[in-house]
């Protein structure tokens, strides 16, 4: 029998058959990704989305050659000031050969009361005083003597004082005095003095000097280096807000009259003097310049680049020469006069504009900016550049000013 061939057909799966691999749904699927990536770009662009804006505000030039005035501590004047005072001594040793015969007096400072009456009282010039250590002092200079008070307080003022004559003996601890001029009248022990401190200087013997010339070079050094450690210890003080103009601040050195003796050839100087600065609010005098110097000021927020640099004068006033003799102390007014070439600038609140520009058009960008009368020219950039609105938060609207220096 011959033999049969037998023939298995084995019929084979199509691989495009197993679930999800479809051809006509996997095609299909393609777009929706597309779409999907697309809109997740979009979606993360506008999350990220900013606007830059650059801003140059108003300015101009000005010259100033101006005079002002001020008032201390002032809440009505259109420009007030305060005076800082500080206080130091500068001290230096001169090696010195020459000798000469010195007769100094002892000096010091008294008040004098007046318990006798309600009128005051005028002393002349070297009135002399009785001292509780039954020496003879001076005083240095006419004076009047305030009435007693309704209350009863007596009147007083201070004055220098300095002895009869010269040498150490004269000095002394805190004294009482009596008027020699009163004895034998009613008024002698109802108007009496009392030293503010020690009397003390009293020098007279053949000693170590420096001569007058050299004295007056040496006197001039120490006047230029105290006055320099005094404007920086104020400038340190100065709060912020304020100015010092460089040539608004005097050193008083009182009595120039600085020992230059001493028993050894090594004879020590020492200057004392007090630094009395003018201090300005800047913003205040600031407006104010702008208000004399531009026309139409509305009085919007200016500042002035490098105000410090103004030139700065006091003139003449009320009794005063312009900076010599002057009583710091006492001045409740002051007139002044400015000089320089600056600029006015007009600041900008770029915080408000960022509220005004919040998820508004970008058309509307010029419209918004004119409302702005202290700008100049503005430029913008959207990112990505397709926005056509601005950002919904402040955060990511970045502002740059230029204001010009």
């Amino acid at each position: 029998m011959q033999d049969m061939i037998k023939i298995k057909i084995v019929k084979r799966e199509d691989p495009n058959k197993k679930i999800g691999k479809h051809p006509v749904l996997k095609y299909r699927l393609w777009p929706v990704a597309l779409i999907s990536v697309i809109f997740l770009f979009f979606s993360f662009s506008y999350m990220f989305s900013s606007a830059d804006i650059t801003i140059n505000p108003k300015w101009q030039d000005v010259t100033i050659e101006k005079n002002f005035s001020a008032v201390k501590n002032s809440n009505s004047s259109p420009i007030s000031f305060d005076l800082v005072v500080i206080s130091g001594e500068e001290k230096r040793t001169v090696e010195t050969e020459e000798k000469r015969n010195i007769e100094v007096p002892s000096r010091g400072k008294a008040v004098i009361y007046n318990n006798f009456s309600s009128v005051p009282q005028t002393l002349d010039i070297d009135t002399r005083l009785l001292g509780s250590n039954g020496k003879i002092y001076k005083t240095e200079k006419k004076i009047v003597v305030p009435g007693r008070g309704k209350d009863g307080k007596p009147g007083a003022v201070e004055v220098g004082i300095y002895a009869s004559s010269p040498g150490v003996e004269y000095d002394s601890p805190p004294l009482d005095f009596n008027i020699v001029g009163f004895k034998d009248t009613p008024k002698y022990g109802k108007f009496y003095g009392r030293s503010n401190g020690e009397i003390s200087g009293g020098v007279k013997g053949n000693l170590y000097v420096i001569s007058e010339s050299k004295k007056g070079e040496i006197v001039n050094s120490l006047k230029n280096s105290l006055k320099e450690k005094l404007l920086k210890k104020a400038s340190e003080q100065i709060p912020k807000g304020f100015i010092l103009f460089d040539k608004a601040v005097f050193l008083n050195v009182g009595d120039t009259n600085v020992a230059s003796f001493s028993p050894n050839p090594q004879v020590p100087l020492k200057l004392e003097g007090t630094l009395y600065g003018f201090l300005f609010e800047e913003a205040e005098l600031t407006k104010k310049i702008a208000e004399e110097m531009t026309g139409g000021y509305d009085g919007s927020d200016v500042y002035i680049p490098n105000i410090k640099n103004l030139g700065f004068s006091l003139f003449a006033q009320a009794g005063f020469e312009n900076g010599d003799n002057l009583s710091f102390a006492e001045m409740k007014n002051i007139n002044f006069t400015l000089k320089g070439e600056k600029k006015i600038v007009w600041k900008f609140n770029s915080e408000k504009l960022k509220k005004d520009l919040l998820g508004k058009d970008k058309k509307d960008f010029n419209l918004i900016i004119s409302q702005y009368p202290n700008v100049l020219s503005a430029d913008m950039v959207l990112k990505p550049f397709w926005r056509m609105s601005f950002p919904n938060k402040a955060k990511n609207i970045n502002i740059t000013v230029n204001y010009p220096e």
